[in-house]
C-alpha cells in the first residue's frame, strides 16, 4: 500500500525537470553547472529543484570547493519501486475477485 511519503515522493518526482535530473543523476554525480548544461534550465530555477530533491531524500550533495555534487539515493528510488511491485503483484491477485453488486 502506497504511503503519505510515497505519494508526497511522487509529487515530486512528477516534475518533468526533476524527472529528467534524477535521470542524468542515475548515470554519474553531476553538479549544478553540469545540471544546468545539461538541462537547459536557468541556475535559479535549477537550485529551486534540487532543494526540493533533497528535502524529499532522493539526492545527497557532496561540496567540492565551489561547487556542489549532487548524487541519487537508489535506496529511496527502489523502496518507491518495491510499493509499486507490491500493487502490481496484488492486482494480479485480485484480477478474478469481483464483488458482487448489491
Amino acid at each position: 500500500m502506497l504511503t503519505s511519503v510515497d505519494t508526497d515522493l511522487i509529487r515530486v518526482l512528477a516534475d518533468p525537470l526533476r524527472l529528467q535530473i534524477v535521470t542524468l543523476l542515475a548515470k554519474e554525480t553531476l553538479c549544478t553547472t553540469h545540471l544546468v548544461e545539461e538541462t537547459g534550465a536557468k541556475q535559479t530555477n535549477l537550485s529551486n529543484h534540487m532543494k526540493v530533491l533533497r528535502e524529499a531524500g532522493v539526492v545527497d550533495t557532496e561540496p567540492c570547493g565551489r561547487y556542489t555534487y549532487y548524487k541519487l539515493r537508489p535506496d529511496v528510488l527502489a523502496q518507491l519501486a518495491g510499493r509499486f511491485a507490491e500493487l502490481a503483484e496484488s492486482a494480479r491477485n485480485a484480477a478474478d475477485n469481483k464483488r458482487a453488486c448489491p
